[in-house]
């Protein structure tokens, strides 16, 4: 393996809080040093890769990916979803366990990690499911899972509804050190709900979906990590309701996290009543700070590409998500990547999957959203994609100390561009951004030294 010296670039790592310009010198796969002594290592047998006005961070990391294999393939592989990935500067994600079949035993845990072996252009993770099928009703063999190398358990697609159930995973999620993550979800109050209850459920006269339903499940867990002592991830958080509860409980020690989801943060319900209710309601905002050429994205009412879960929700909501991101109540990103056939999303609105792409716009929008417009630093931002997560889930990286493995991705926070869905390797094309102007991009995604990503 070459050598390869980055030179002209500002690193920024949160991991040791280092933010300057220096150069970054790779050997054998590793970080060798940093700064002068960086550049002084320079010989014939070393590349240059010239990162200026880039900015060189820890490879990113998404907790929270569906690459549908086993089972789904149609809809997108661990091959698709890595190159995916790299595209938008991860370098590790975690798939959640709702494939067909579930992962819930260790032999289809072995049959994903051979096709990682074999396809993925990035680091790819599992987890397993909390019950066996995802069904809610009998344990999954945690034990097993965790000897099989699973990193966390989840039923994410589904909740436990039964809470004596979800005690005892806790018990076991803490016996095996494995961190439990959860999507909140009362089905006794969300019923068939498929969107935010609220204004526009009512004038669109579609199946409303409450926020009580995740605001009880997660001041359900909050009060199993308090008993058990196992700490509980809260999935893609979107109420206030839900954030505020979570601030609370971390405020008293309570081993409680949350992650948000960029489509949460930048999007509202009034999307799903079609374009011009959603500009209307939020005004120009983010968008006069980009400058390129661009109008306005245009969509009709009752869109599909709008529809996942939870659901898009009010305005209060998506202010609370953004301030709960900025003040660490909320210390994770992920794009909740869930890929489907076009034709899936090509019928009425209640038939459709829940779900949409994000790997490719993931860092694009928390940019956009979250630095640019002042609400965090940098360093801060970075840190919800790498420190935070690799902490979290136990992973390896997000880091970049001398020693460590050479992953890195380098983006150019200024960049303006136009996102086309259709610029993937994804199987799939379900992203409701398509046509929107974002401020930031990702250049190069580096792996244990090699370059798997560079834009054109």
């Amino acid at each position: 393996m070459s050598n390869l010296l980055i030179q002209n670039g500002r690193i920024v790592d949160p991991a040791s809080g280092l933010d300057s310009h220096q150069s970054l010198l790779i050997r054998e796969g590793r970080i060798a040093a940093t700064g002068e002594s960086a550049d002084a290592a320079l010989d014939a047998e070393t590349q240059v890769l010239d990162a200026k006005n880039l900015v060189i961070s820890p490879g990113l990391i998404d907790i929270h990916v569906h690459f549908r294999e086993p089972g789904q393939s149609a809809k997108e592989t661990i091959g698709t979803g890595s190159k995916a990935a790299a595209q938008g500067g991860f370098t590790t994600v975690v798939c959640m366990p709702n494939t067909t079949p579930a992962i819930d035993n260790p032999g289809t845990v072995a049959l994903i990690q051979d096709k990682v072996e074999k396809d993925a252009l990035i680091h790819v993770h599992t987890t397993g499911a909390i019950t066996r099928d995802i069904a809610g009703e009998s344990l999954a063999p945690i034990g097993s899972l965790h000897e099989a190398g699973v990193v966390a358990i989840t039923d994410d697609g589904r909740c436990v509804q039964n809470h004596d159930l979800m005690r005892r995973a806790c018990e076991y999620a803490k016996m095996f050190e494995l961190p439990l993550m959860d999507h909140c979800q009362d089905e006794s109050v969300v019923g068939k709900g498929v969107m935010h209850e609220g204004h526009w459920s009512r004038v669109l006269g579609l199946p409303a979906w409450p926020s009580l339903g995740e605001e009880l499940i997660v001041s359900r867990n909050i009060q199993l990590a308090q008993l058990t002592g196992s700490h509980i991830h809260c999935q893609h958080m979107s109420s206030a309701g839900a954030v505020q509860l979570i601030r609370e409980a971390k405020d008293k020690g309570i081993p409680i996290s949350g992650e948000a989801c960029p489509h949460h943060f930048t999007l509202t319900d009034a999307a799903i009543a079609g374009s011009e209710s959603f500009w209307e309601e939020r005004g120009a905002g983010w968008l006069n700070m980009i400058h390129i050429d661009h109008e306005r994205p245009q969509w009709p009412a009752y869109d599909t590409l709008f529809k996942m879960n939870p659901p898009l929700r009010s305005a209060a909501d998506r202010a609370a998500v953004l301030e709960g991101v900025a003040d660490g109540t909320l210390e994770v990103l992920a794009s909740d990547h869930a890929p489907h056939c076009s034709y899936e999303k090509e019928v009425e609105f209640d038939m459709a999957p829940f779900g949409i792409t994000g790997l490719e716009t993931e860092l694009a929008l928390g940019l956009t959203r979250l630095y640019h417009t002042g609400r965090m630093t940098l360093m801060e931002l970075i840190r919800r994609w790498t420190t935070h997560p690799a902490r979290l889930m136990r992973l390896k990286g997000g880091s970049l100390s001398v020693g460590e493995p050479a992953d890195l991705t380098l983006f150019d926070p200024e960049e303006e561009w136009i996102y086309d869905r259709m610029d993937t390797p994804s199987k799939a094309h379900n992203s409701p951004f398509h046509g929107w102007p974002m401020k930031g991009r990702n250049r190069y995604t580096i792996l244990g030294g090699k370059v798997v990503y560079q834009a054109h």
